[in-house]
Order: C-alpha cells, then structure tokens, then sequence
C-alpha cells in the first residue's frame, strides 16, 4: 500500500514538475524521503541499539565535564580511577573485564595516571607479565574527591524518574546486561566454530 502510493506519489510529482512553480516542486522533493523513511524496515531512532548507544554517549559527555575540568581525565583513566577506588588493588587485566575497556584502553590510562603520579606498580612475583595496581594518596584524594559529584550527577540524571520507574529500569537494564554478554558469547562461539572449519 506504502509502495503504491510512494509511486504514484512519484508519478504525480515528475508529471507536475512543469506546472507547479518551484516552492511547489521543493515541498514535493522534501516529502519524498520522509515517505520513504516511514516505510523503512529499520529505523535507526527506534532501534534500541542505537537508542542505547546514544543514551550512553551523553550520559558520559555530560559526566566527563564533572571529572574532566575539574581533573583533566578522560573516560578511560575515570574509569581505572573510580575502580581502584572500588576495589584497592587490580591487575589490569581485572581492570579491563570490570570497566569492559580494551586492554590496550586501560593500559594508555594507566600509564597516563602513573605519570600523574595518581596510582602506583607493584611487580606480581606469581606472573612477572602483570603488576599490581593501585592508588597513590594523590588518587586516593581524586577519587574522594570526585565521588560525590558523581553521585550528584546521578541524582539529577534519575530525578526524573519516579522510583518505580527507577526500579524497573534498573532491573531491565541488569537484564539487557546479562543477555548481551550471552549474545557476545553465541557470536564468539560461533567465530571459533567457523575458524574450526
């Protein structure tokens, strides 16, 4: 029905085009693609995906300005920062399976927050390939320090929500968690099926 009527939409428009005047055939050609978008089979605004992706994005492009003016550290070393915080000591390899960075990722922070003087090595005599991390008192300080803007900056994000909205999204997102780690699995599994073959 869409086809048909984006045709002879068509149809009518290129027939038209001598006698209509030149606004006419413009408002005709800006109607076009939002007719084809409509009957689009994947629309990218309402693909959850992407809709997470850009959640995700300004989520932190709006918390980078709580850490990055105040501190001058991007994303990844916030992230290595806010962990070590956490948990005292990491390698990191535990590091990069706890923020889901690329180890090359942690490994450019880490050195950037040695060089700052903000955490500090200790050789792993077990796997002398690792080091044990952890804050220096400098880091230490940061991480205090920036934890209750943090915690402020979601508290505003979520004030929007009531809290039984704020409860079902926090439990849909545990479950949206939970099953992409199962699909990245499936996908791993199946790439490790084909290299088989």
């Amino acid at each position: 029905m869409v086809r048909s009527s984006k045709a002879s939409y068509a149809s009518a428009a290129s027939g038209q085009r001598a006698s209509v005047g030149a606004g006419e055939a413009a408002e005709m050609a800006a109607v076009a693609p939002a007719l084809a978008g409509e009957a689009a089979p994947l629309k990218l605004e309402k693909f959850l995906p992407y809709q997470l992706n850009v959640v995700a994005s300004l989520v932190s492009l709006a918390l980078s300005r709580v850490y990055a003016r105040r501190y001058g550290i991007g994303v990844p070393e916030w992230r290595v920062l806010v962990t070590l915080g956490q948990y005292g000591v990491m390698t990191g390899k535990a590091i990069g399976a706890h923020t889901h960075m690329h180890k090359t990722k942690v490994s450019r922070a880490v050195a950037l927050m040695e060089e700052r003087k903000l955490l500090v090595r200790r050789a792993n005599r077990a796997d002398k390939r690792e080091s044990f991390l952890s804050l220096t008192a400098a880091g230490r300080t940061m991480y205090e320090e920036v934890a209750p803007h943090a915690l402020d900056f979601t508290k505003r994000l979520t004030e929007i929500l009531t809290p039984a909205d704020r409860e079902a999204f926090d439990r849909a997102l545990k479950q949206l968690t939970a099953r992409s780690a199962e699909l990245v699995a499936e996908v791993a599994s199946q790439t490790d099926d084909m290299e088989e073959l």
